[in-house]
């Protein structure tokens, strides 16, 4: 979304999409509601203060009618009875003030002169003091002097629960507009959500279809792009697991072919090379199976057994391997899979550490950590991910000791989260690397 230029500099301006949409609907609403209720509370005010005028001229015009036809002994009982809460009566001159009035106060005036008509001359003025106050002057038929003193109201009178209505009014507009943005947002989150755990080799649930017609839309797009890359996987793992499948009879036949020729160094050494290439064939078809490691069922099987199992059979061909601190307790995962991947890492310990420790231990999440250490050289922190990518080889020689195939990480990474697990590598303090495997139950 892009940013007004006026905003671009302002540092309170939010980050997220939904926030920003939500600031730009809740202020539009809020100004609206405000143009709304000025413009209302100024026509109040305007039909207020014309019914105001005429009930002053009707009460005035009819207030002193009555006084001037009352004797000059009874006018002072009836002062009271006239009183307005704008106005009222005085007997008498009153206070001398200024004659000259501002553009409100001449409207009061006029409206009173109007009220009284040429029958009674008068003279309005200005009293001076805080508040606003006029007083018009005038004589009644005996004589007497009579004064009327106004205290025009600036400011219409506010209802106590009016600010309880303004505060309703926007807290609903605040829950209107965040419900509004988050019926907007949810389906491009869940859509980033989706795309960010895009796995095609798990089994991840797919996109909601349903929804408004864009939303709907999209998330069908997506869920057939996602059929589509799961099928050019598929499609290309058949093609190296058939390749490599059948590259096996070929070799086979050199093989035999090679060992039925005359003792020779050329001999030896075509042996060896048909023995490297069968290794990466058998490498590659491991590989293109791990794709599909979920196709084996899951089974309860008990850590320390299983881990002194597999130990024992490296230890019985000479290998140092060694078993650590191991938690009691079993887990449910597909055993051959876990085997696979834990053998992966004590081979590529045994091949650059000279040795392998495995170590397993429960966390307080019941999540089992199972650790394959050695004391090797490591990987360089830059190479920590490259490593797991197929046919990648921190030894770039062609040593056939060192260098392997580069596929034993790969498969070891690939298994792991086909069984829902998740494998990490990191170097060991004074030398070495620790690879890890967290099996969440």
């Amino acid at each position: 979304m892009a940013m007004p230029a006026f905003l671009s500099g302002i540092r309170l301006w939010p980050r997220t999409l939904r926030a920003r949409l939500f600031v730009i609907l809740l202020a539009g609403l809020t100004v609206a509601h405000v143009m709304s209720f000025t413009a209302l509370f100024s026509e109040r005010y305007i039909a207020a203060r014309s019914v105001m005028f005429n009930t002053l001229e009707n009460d005035v015009a009819t207030s002193i009618a009555i006084l001037d036809r009352l004797p000059a002994a009874e006018r002072a009982a009836w002062l009271d009875h006239l009183d307005r809460g704008s106005y009222r009566f005085v007997l008498g001159r009153g206070i001398r003030g200024n004659p000259m009035l501002k553009p409100d106060d001449a409207e009061v005036a006029s409206k009173i002169q109007a009220a009284i008509g040429t029958k009674y001359p008068i003279e309005v003025e200005s009293i001076p003091g805080g508040a606003r106050r006029l007083q018009a002057h005038l004589r009644l038929s005996d004589g007497e002097p009579l004064t009327i003193e106004v205290t025009p109201k600036g400011v219409m009178p506010v209802a106590d629960w009016l600010p309880y209505v303004l505060i309703a009014q926007l807290s609903l507009l605040v829950l209107c507009s965040w419900f509004a943005m988050r019926q907007a947002i949810r389906p491009l989150a869940n859509l980033a959500r989706a795309a960010d755990t895009l796995d095609p080799n798990s089994n991840t649930p797919r996109l909601s279809e349903t929804g408004p017609r864009e939303v709907a839309y999209a998330a069908t797009a997506f869920n057939a792009m996602r059929d589509r890359i799961t099928q050019y996987l598929e499609e290309r793992v058949q093609i190296l697991a058939a390749i490599s499948h059948d590259l096996q009879t070929p070799i086979t036949r050199m093989k035999l072919r090679a060992e039925m020729a005359e003792d020779s160094v050329d001999r030896d050494k075509l042996i060896q090379d048909l023995d490297e290439v069968e290794r990466l064939v058998k490498e590659g078809v491991a590989y293109a199976r791990s794709a599909h490691g979920n196709d084996e069922k899951a089974s309860r099987l008990d850590v320390a057994s299983f881990i002194e199992s597999l130990a024992y059979d490296y230890q019985d061909t000479g290998k140092a391997v060694t078993v650590g601190e191991v938690s009691d307790g079993a887990i449910v995962t597909r055993p051959h899979a876990l085997r696979r991947i834990l053998t992966n890492l004590i081979d590529n310990a045994l091949k650059f550490g000279g040795g392998a420790e495995i170590e397993a231990q429960r966390h307080a999440d019941d999540t089992l950590v199972i650790k394959v250490l050695d004391r090797g050289p490591g990987i360089p922190e830059s190479q920590m991910e490259a490593v797991m990518k197929p046919f990648f080889r921190l030894e770039q020689s062609r040593n056939r000791d060192t260098g392997g195939t580069g596929l034993g990480l790969a498969i070891a990474q690939q298994l792991a989260t086909a069984i829902g697990a998740s494998l990490t590598l990191r170097n060991r303090e004074g030398g070495g690397l620790a690879a890890e495997i967290a099996l969440r139950q």
